[in-house]
């Protein structure tokens, strides 16, 4: 119902396509014949060269938005001449019956068939293929997905020896590739990351995540601004040599010599258009459940351009076509004094789309649990989309590194359960979170040397692991402050959606109480200082105070 002057400043609405130098085909929408023809040089094009092309049907809206519109109201003159106009089957009916092809009655006999079988709910298209008649390369067996239970348990293991062939192919280069000082300076510290000689940091886990799938058959497809390196600098799944520019992916050859080449890695550092690249990723990921298909936002918050596909089709394309989607989506997360719009992922946006085991919400706060996150989505019985609030400085931090062994034999942990060895009988106050801020928690903890209180990590938001959390509180008969505290403003991450959870474990004897940053409009301040004073106000809220300090 909108004016054309308003709607676009172009002629044609597929003037658009021009600036891909993509062929536009105009046709008359009243001519079918004309449509076919037009579309039958379009896809002969299309398979010919391999580029775009793009049909602009000239059509008109008959009943305006739906056919409980009245579109006349702000359209008189156009709709006057709509209704006056024949409909597309009338006019191709008189042009055929003005050629002789077929007569007036066998016009309207079309017409009554076509009704019948509309109504008695049969097939009108001849050249329709079953899904069971289909065979082509691009079709996959969806059958073993359609029923799997997304809080099954998953083995995520893997052999020791296995892992370190493909770290030592890996850091196989070709002959004269020269790496960024940089960069070679990480590549030597992951060669002894696979000897033990080093802790396990957190980009060598997910390269090595990606590595053992591939390896298992499964492909991965990355996508996302500066993916390909990390917009951390912790990735380097893409080296390129400082001599000539030369690019080299290390995960595309895993082979050994003789040994079949395994599936395919392919990294695409993508445009800044969230809405468009994630939207094809969506895609992507529903025509293929043996692809690891991952879209990771430069900041967690870029994700905000693309919020409709979010809505719209990754947390209810499932409840509202049967399709499913493994797609994950990587959302850097974390406050660290860099203002409020490279803070935040919007987390809780996320938890309030939960609902009928729709979809993952996970924060893993180490490198062994981004491992068998990822290992696990591909190794699970069902397809569910996977969204992850992955760390900014934790990439680096001295405490969020793992053994060889934590990726071996581990498993990813829905709940992290305290890890200094405490006194159960002693501890009086639990303190109950997610994601960077257990690290800060952990460094107060320990300068204040309180072994009273003990620190759960929630890893896995949704589905809640209400079982898990349950056996690690009953560890502590003695406690009885029980503190959820988050980073995030309390109208912001995942205090609304999942204090009620919580409570359920622990029951109506206790109290949950709050310790995180008060209701902001913002998901963050600008002012490092304030940043700062809100962060040390939260831990003195968890923690509590001091009994040593007090005597």
């Amino acid at each position: 119902t909108s004016n054309q002057k308003d709607s676009r400043s172009t002629l044609y609405c597929t003037d658009v396509a021009k600036m891909v130098n993509a062929p536009i085909f105009h046709v008359n929408s009243d001519d079918p014949e004309a449509v076919l023809f037009v579309t039958q040089v379009a896809l002969d094009y299309r398979m010919a060269f391999h580029k775009d092309v793009v049909i602009d049907l000239v059509c008109y809206r008959r009943h305006g938005h739906s056919e409980a519109d009245e579109p006349s109201a702000t359209q008189p003159l156009m709709y006057q001449h709509i209704k006056a106009m024949k409909t597309t089957r009338a006019l191709y009916a008189d042009a055929l019956v003005d050629e002789g092809v077929i007569d007036e009655d066998e016009a309207k006999a079309f017409m009554s068939r076509f009704r019948d079988e509309l109504d008695a709910g049969n097939g009108v298209v001849p050249e329709f293929i079953r899904e069971e008649e289909i065979q082509n390369p691009y079709t996959f067996d969806w059958k073993p997905y359609l029923n799997g239970d997304i809080t099954a348990s998953v083995d995520t293991r893997i052999e020791l020896t296995r892992l370190r062939q493909y770290a030592e192919t890996m850091h196989q280069l070709p002959d004269g590739f020269v790496l960024h000082s940089n960069v070679n300076k990480i590549f030597t510290s992951r060669h002894k990351m696979a000897a033990g000689a080093l802790p396990v940091d957190w980009g060598f886990a997910e390269n090595m995540a990606y590595a053992t799938l591939l390896k298992d058959g499964f492909s991965v497809r990355l996508s996302g601004q500066d993916c390909g390196r990390g917009t951390f600098f912790h990735r380097h799944a893409v080296l390129y040599n400082q001599q000539d520019g030369e690019t080299h992916v290390p995960l595309r050859y895993l082979a050994d010599e003789g040994e079949e080449k395994p599936a395919n890695f392919l990294v695409i550092n993508s445009l800044l258009s969230e809405e468009a690249v994630l939207a094809f990723e969506y895609g992507y990921s529903t025509t293929d459940p043996n692809t690891l298909t991952i879209w990771e936002a430069q900041f967690g918050d870029f994700a905000n351009n693309a919020q409709v596909v979010i809505d719209q089709f990754i947390s209810a394309g499932e409840q509202k076509w049967g399709r499913l989607s493994g797609l994950v989506m990587l959302l850097p997360h974390g406050y660290e004094g860099q203002g409020p719009e490279h803070s935040s992922a919007r987390l809780e946006r996320y938890m309030q789309l939960c609902a009928q085991h729709n979809m993952q919400v996970c924060m893993p706060t180490t490198p062994a649990q981004m491992f068998h996150l990822l290992r696990r989505q591909m190794l699970m019985k069902c397809r569910k989309p996977l969204i992850v609030m992955t760390p900014k400085s934790l990439l680096r931090h001295r405490r969020a590194v793992n053994s060889l062994e934590d990726l071996c034999d581990g498993r990813f942990q829905t709940v992290i359960p305290e890890v200094e060895a405490l006194n159960d009988d002693e501890v009086k106050r639990v303190v109950i979170c997610s994601g960077k801020v257990y690290y800060d928690i952990f460094d107060k903890r320990e300068q204040d040397e309180r072994n009273d209180v003990a620190v759960i990590r929630i890893e896995q938001l949704y589905p809640f692991p209400k079982e898990a959390l349950k056996a690690e509180l009953d560890r502590y008969p003695g406690a009885t402050k029980f503190i959820w505290c988050q980073e995030e403003p309390m109208n912001q991450g995942a205090w609304f959606s999942s204090q009620h959870h919580m409570r359920t474990v622990l029951g109506k004897e206790f109290y949950l109480e709050y310790a995180g940053r008060p209701f902001s409009a913002a998901p963050a301040v600008g002012y490092m200082p304030l940043h700062i004073k809100q962060l040390q106000d939260l831990l003195e809220d968890a923690l509590g105070e001091n009994p040593a300090a007090a005597q």
